[in-house]
This record gives structure tokens, C-alpha cells and sequence, in this order.
């Protein structure tokens, strides 16, 4: 399955709660279904991010490891 990024944010080298907080900026300026993609390097992020989308409707749609750098899409609902 083929995902089209539609807005991406760089959360790397940001500590919680700043990686939550830009999430939700970048989220208000987008319609709904569109997906943003973002990357982290916060360990806390991956349940941070499980959680916010279990609290705001958003939907995670993929969320990936890769030597302690992190990917998120998640789309808007």
C-alpha cells in the first residue's frame, strides 16, 4: 500500500511534550484525511503518539522503528 504524505514535521531531537505539541499545530492546519508524517527520536514518543490519537480521533496509521530514529503517519480525522 502506497501512503501520500501530505505534510511532514521533523520532531527529532525534541523531548516530550514538544514532539505531542507540534503534532497537534501541524493537525489543526490540515483537512481531514490528509496524513502528516513525522519523525522523532524520542523513545517516549511511540506510546505518546499511540496515545494522542487514542484521545483526539486521529488515526495512527503506521508508527516504525529504525535505529532509534521514529516514524509516524497519522491521519487526520
Amino acid at each position: 500500500m502506497t501512503t501520500a504524505i501530505n505534510h511532514t514535521l521533523d520532531a527529532r531531537n525534541m523531548n516530550c511534550p514538544l514532539p505531542i505539541l507540534k503534532t497537534k499545530k501541524a493537525l489543526n492546519s490540515m483537512s481531514p484525511g490528509d496524513l502528516l508524517g513525522i519523525q522523532a527520536t524520542d523513545p517516549g514518543s511511540v506510546k505518546d503518539f499511540q496515545a494522542f490519537c487514542d484521545q483526539t480521533g486521529n488515526t495512527l496509521v503506521s508508527s516504525e522503528s529504525n535505529a532509534g530514529e521514529y516514524s509516524f503517519v497519522i491521519k487526520k480525522s
